[in-house]
């Protein structure tokens, strides 16, 4: 049974705007062809297109500039379920950033429906031009010899597309967006439209632009996700191992590696966190760091409790083991009063409650250092064997290298501990 898939409330868009017409007409559509507002998905992108999502009573999620339909493309191949409908929603200048993805899914035949909001610009950032920008509307703003646009219908047509349209945004579109919304496959329709703000002082009606209607059909096979072996869900199938050593954890206890990128501190926490399952311990473990590639810092954050874990966050840690300046200066306003804290002679801190400071990348070398540190730590404290770190690090990619490093690390907790 259909209802609304419009919320009431006001327009978001300029006076005028043709998205107004287009968010209508899609609403009309879907109800028309019976749909569920909870079987409808929406994908929008950046641009006033995206203003669509609080206006509709459906799932929406809103993407990157030009991801719409890439992430319409992931729902859709997800859900897997012809009773439901997946739409992205972009505008000329989205469709031009992710013209890629339009290609792909045009070829695969995914199904889903584009829907390509075209005003000639990217209204949000001041009317700057798009690929689908017409050339007669480039050259009234006083470009010479302006490009051609991309013909996105005739490319979606190409690419494999079952359905491709252009309409222009007059009156009542409802039964224009019919057709596309109910193809199986991939369809597209392209809808011109004016943008009040930016457009109308060179036209006042799209079709002066010399713009027709026209659509395309295909014919191929509608994507279906192919079966594949099954492979057992970690959480549910997969067999539990018996510890292999026997941890003295009376609580949980709340462990941060920090370091920088490239130290490895991510592939060190994991072996310490495999260490932990192996002395029959609950373990979360959760990554941080920046999008920069080689740059910046890097932690991990990681939980060890003799009971199940029902929170994974860590506001104060009861363990901090600091390899890089990096490391420290992102996680030092966590620190609290009864935290420990190892860390490498190099960093630079104010810090009190140091329980070991030691040359680690010195001695070590960057990469081995979080590996050394994780050593010494358990060493001191002994929550769980140091043979359970021995053993997860050995089976590790790096296995025979890394047992060199515990074999040293062992060394030199024996140095520190005679001379204690």
């Amino acid at each position: 049974m259909s209802s609304s898939m419009l919320i009431d409330k006001n327009s978001p868009y300029c006076p005028g705007c043709g998205h107004q017409s287009i968010t209508l007409g899609l609403a009309k559509a879907l109800e028309l062809l019976n749909y569920d507002p909870l079987d409808v998905i929406v994908a929008s992108d950046i641009g006033c297109c995206g203003l669509i999502d609080p206006m509709l009573a459906c799932h929406t999620i809103h993407g990157l500039h030009g991801r719409a339909c890439a992430l319409a493309a992931g729902i859709s191949i997800a859900i897997d379920n012809p009773k439901k409908k997946v739409i992205a929603i972009q505008g000329d200048g989205g469709a031009t950033i992710g013209i890629a993805h339009l290609l792909e899914a045009a070829r695969r035949n995914f199904n889903l429906t584009l829907i390509v909001n075209n005003n000639q610009i990217y209204g949000m950032t001041g009317g700057q031009f798009s690929g689908l920008s017409n050339e007669t509307f480039q050259n009234d703003h006083g470009l010479v010899d302006a490009a051609r646009p991309f013909d996105i219908v005739e490319i979606a047509h190409k690419a494999g597309a079952n359905y491709s349209s252009r309409i222009i945004a007059k009156g009542d579109i409802a039964e224009k967006l019919k057709a596309a919304l109910s193809t199986k496959g991939f369809s597209l329709i392209e809808i011109l439209e004016v943008c009040p703000s930016y457009g109308i002082q060179k036209y006042s009606d799209i079709e002066q632009l010399g713009y027709l209607e026209k659509s395309f059909v295909n014919a191929f096979n509608p994507f279906t996700l192919q079966a594949t072996s099954q492979k057992p869900f970690v959480t549910r199938e997969h067999s539990s191992e018996a510890a292999q050593f026997k941890h003295k954890l009376e609580k949980n206890i709340k462990i941060i590696l920090a370091g920088s990128a490239g130290e490895g501190i991510q592939s060190a926490a994991e072996l310490f966190a495999k260490a932990a399952m192996y002395s029959g311990l609950h373990v979360t473990k959760k990554g941080d760091y920046p999008i920069t590639v080689g740059t910046g810092f890097s932690v991990s954050e990681l939980i060890f409790s003799p009971e199940e874990i029902y929170y994974t966050g860590i506001n104060e840690p009861d363990i901090v083991l600091v390899i890089s300046q990096n490391g420290f200066d992102y996680v030092k306003n966590r620190i609290g009063e009864k935290t420990s804290i190892v860390v490498d002679n190099a960093v630079r801190h104010d810090q009190t409650n140091i329980a070991l400071s030691y040359d680690l990348k010195a001695i070590f070398g960057k990469k081995n250092a979080a590996i050394c540190s994780i050593g010494l730590w358990i060493l001191m404290n002994e929550p769980f064997p140091f043979a359970a770190f021995e053993r997860a690090v050995k089976e590790s990619k790096h296995g025979e290298k890394l047992s060199v490093v515990l074999d040293k690390t062992q060394t030199i907790f024996d140095e520190l501990k005679l001379h204690a």
